[in-house]
């Protein structure tokens, strides 16, 4: 059960992320895990669907030919925790979440899945930026992930964070 965090040296430069704008179900889950497992001072930036990330120096996620993205059945998120090793149960758990909350069509959906995609719906929807997406989103995160460990009643503390 490992939930790697980045050595010191790591930690102290600061990688830049790039992904599309609009941030959804698997884009805000992906940056709160790196933002809280891989690099706790990542960055973001977001970009239009139709802009060719290739050259650009920031790493792209959830993008077309980014090498962190949907293989398989498997949504972003759970391609970040096998590439980083973060083997923790409770994010694997997460992730099946995650993955039939973005893919709402694929076989193997979890019940709390659709839950989960109206509340990013409405993230999405919201007139938020991109930033306040990731925020607000991350909180969620927080509170999913603390559901997945067992410990669904202490969502109310992030709960109260929102307020």
């Amino acid at each position: 059960m490992r939930s790697k965090r980045p050595a010191a040296s790591v930690r102290s430069r600061q990688i830049r992320y790039v992904t599309r704008e609009r941030l959804h179900v698997d884009r805000i889950a992906t940056a709160w895990a790196i933002r809280r497992f891989v690099d706790p001072e990542a960055s973001f930036i977001f970009v239009a669907r139709t802009k060719d990330v290739r050259g650009m120096a920031e790493l792209p996620f959830d993008v077309p030919g980014a090498a962190l993205s949907h293989r398989g059945p498997r949504c972003t998120f759970e391609v970040l925790l096998e590439t980083r090793d973060l083997t923790d149960p409770v994010l694997t758990r997460m992730g099946l979440i995650i993955r039939g909350a973005d893919l709402p069509h694929d076989d193997a959906v979890r019940p709390e899945s659709a839950g989960v995609r109206a509340v990013f719906d409405a993230l999405r929807d919201g007139d938020l930026s991109d930033v306040e997406r990731l925020r607000v989103g991350g909180l969620f995160c927080d509170a999913l992930y603390a559901y997945c460990k067992g410990q669904g009643a202490s969502t109310g503390i992030v709960l109260r964070a929102l307020g």
